[in-house]
């Protein structure tokens, strides 16, 4: 008789249970959604920046082929004596435009904070010139600057004044380009700085008048100090912005043969970079301009950083050592004194 063995009633089957998808797969979906930005950018964004650089090595006319000189742009660029025009033009114009600006929307903010009425009014006025065309703000303050005809003259010629040559004389075409940009920004950094004041504290108000401090005391002690991020922003921002003016003069002096007006005064940086590149087709030398203005850019904006917004531990650091300074000189004054006091007396009672 044959004895088989059953076999058991299951059968244990081997896992076979799918691997988890990995960390890249699981991401796709979002690195999907970010993608089209960072192809848009890097076509026309990082490629651009980057190729400015190479050609800048290079002596192309934007058609032809390249021939390769090295560093002759840049040491061409350093004796050139126009670019050391357009930036002392850069530099009188954007003095003449920033800080007046600055100042000038700081005190609007600060009326537009104490306003009471008409408030939304008046934040939507300030801020239109910001919206409008710059070339029809320009093509209307040409007509106001205009030497034959300017609105200006016209208003100095009838309080006895003579007229003003404004876009012929150097100084003139300098204050008229100014005179754009500050009324163009003036409205725009007013409402980040009202921004920034409805940010204080009132409390901070209340007890600054409850110590008996002037208005001046409260704007110069508390107002500015405590916006000085703020205005550090603004001053950076104009500063990469005033750098860069372009439309202004190009548009208030239209001949291409002399983009800078008479005298080459109103000439900026951009503007000579401009006038190499597309129309005398140096390439190479516009982009080592553009390189040389971005490295004007920074470091202005370094200086203005160290200016106004300084370091903060270091900063805070000088006010504990100057107030404990004046504690012990006060504490010192005040045991001398009492010192006297107790001698005195001593003396009266002998």
């Amino acid at each position: 008789m044959t004895v088989t063995k059953a076999l058991p009633a299951t059968v244990r089957s081997t896992d076979t249970t799918a691997k988890p998808p990995g960390k890249y797969r699981q991401a796709f979906p979002q690195y999907a959604a970010v993608a089209p930005f960072f192809i848009l950018f890097a076509i026309f964004g990082a490629f651009p920046v980057l190729f400015s650089i190479w050609i800048s090595f290079h002596d192309w006319d934007g058609i032809g082929s390249m021939t390769w000189v090295g560093l002759q742009q840049y040491s061409y660029l350093l004796g050139d004596p126009k670019f050391w025009q357009a930036i002392g033009n850069t530099l009188i114009i954007w003095v003449l435009s920033t800080v007046p600006m600055l100042l000038l929307a700081l005190v609007i903010a600060n009326a537009l904070h104490n306003a009471t009425r008409f408030r939304s009014f008046y934040r939507i006025a300030y801020f239109i010139p910001n919206v409008t065309s710059v070339v029809a703000v320009t093509l209307v303050f040409g007509s106001i600057f205009s030497n034959n005809f300017g609105l200006l003259n016209a208003f100095l010629q009838s309080v006895g004044l003579g007229k003003v040559e404004w876009l012929t004389q150097p100084w003139g075409i300098k204050i008229a380009i100014a005179t754009i940009v500050t009324w163009r920004w003036v409205g725009y950094n007013a409402i980040i700085y009202l921004a920034g004041l409805q940010a204080i504290s009132a409390d901070v108000y209340e007890a600054a008048k409850v110590d008996g401090a002037s208005s001046r005391q409260v704007f110069w002690r508390i107002t500015v100090p405590m916006l000085r991020p703020v205005i550090l922003f603004t001053a950076v921002t104009s500063t990469i912005g005033g750098l860069q003016i372009f439309t202004e003069s190009r548009v208030l002096f239209g001949d291409t043969n002399n983009i800078g007006g008479p005298g080459n005064a109103g000439m900026t940086i951009v503007s000579y970079l401009y006038q190499s590149a597309f129309i005398n087709n140096q390439f190479g030398y516009g982009a080592a301009i553009g390189w040389a203005l971005f490295i004007l850019i920074v470091l202005f904006s370094i200086i203005n950083w160290r200016l106004i917004g300084g370091r903060d531990n270091e900063r805070i650091a000088r006010r504990a050592a100057r107030r404990a300074e004046r504690n012990i000189a006060a504490q010192k004054a005040a045991q001398q004194e009492d010192a006297e006091q107790t001698t005195k007396e001593a003396a009266d009672v002998h």
